[in-house]
């Protein structure tokens, strides 16, 4: 853990040169799930041809390598610099929200850099933040994201005992964070909908807790004007009172997520194998 801390005291320039290092790597000499990826652009943007998605599948691999240096960076960057470089816009109805004593749900998909986007939220604009993830299997890289994670306040909830952390803390307002594209296992797919061109698995979870409860929900698109910058604009997925047709909220959210690649393809996590699963 020391020598994660202090390579994330070295200025960004430098940790850039190891991700262009890093970069080389998995791209030219291991081709890191390059199956994996191919077939998902294939799949995703059957219109370009192979010199356009070629050109998406290299972006996508500096994005990859660079997310690794940027989220090490996180571990000490300060709070200044996380709001120069992260920012967050269209926060300030959320404010209102959890002012007002409510929880909201914040839906993101894995667009570079999420790791980021907690903290940014928590340091630009509210503190009260809860981030759901999911639990990495290696001990120590474990550790590592959770103190990462847990900069700045804000609870911390793995994905198992997010039921009984909810309904504990039910009176609690706060900014919940969830990454929604995550492929469901088997056994909790029950929503299979088109995405990107093929029928695809959703959590309902989402969706099923916002109209139990009564909780305004919102999207968070992403771009990146240029390396090391990200803006994270937050757009309302759908407040109480609720539309009674199913999944009017879950189709909302995979058209934001849908917008969001087709206008930056290579901030999307292509190495991710999200169509492992058919109906």
């Amino acid at each position: 853990m020391f020598a994660f801390r202090l390579i994330s005291y070295l200025p960004f320039w430098c940790l850039y040169l190891l991700s262009d290092l890093l970069y080389f790597f998995a791209y030219y000499l291991v081709g890191y799930r390059k199956g994996v990826i191919e077939r998902n652009l294939i799949q995703a943007f059957p219109e370009k041809t192979p010199k356009e998605r070629k050109k998406i599948k290299k972006q996508f691999y500096r994005n990859f390598t660079d997310s690794f240096a940027e989220t090490i960076k996180l571990l000490t960057l300060k709070e200044e610099k996380i709001k120069k470089r992260f920012v967050i816009k269209n926060g300030e109805e959320t404010i209102k929200k959890l002012n007002n004593g409510e929880i909201v749900l914040g839906l993101s998909a894995h667009f570079f850099n999420w790791e980021a986007l907690p903290l940014a939220f928590k340091v630009a604009v509210d503190p009260r933040v809860e981030t759901v993830y999911l639990k990495v299997n290696n001990p120590f890289f474990e550790k590592l994201m959770r103190i990462i994670r847990k900069r700045f306040g804000g609870y911390l909830v793995e994905r198992a005992n997010f039921q009984r952390h909810f309904l504990k803390h039910r009176k609690t307002p706060r900014l919940i964070g969830l990454a929604a594209d995550q492929r469901p296992s088997r056994q909790e797919t029950r929503y299979w909908t088109p995405f990107m061109n093929k029928k695809t698995s959703f959590f309902e979870g989402p969706e099923k807790l916002a109209k139990r409860f009564g909780l305004s929900l919102f999207f968070s698109k992403v771009h990146k004007p240029k390396r090391g910058y990200y803006e994270y604009t937050l757009y309302p997925l759908g407040q109480p009172p609720f539309s009674e047709k199913d999944h009017s909220i879950t189709d909302r959210f995979i058209q934001l997520v849908e917008q969001n690649i087709k206008e930056e393809p290579p901030l999307y996590l292509w190495s991710h194998n999200r169509w492992k699963n058919s109906p």
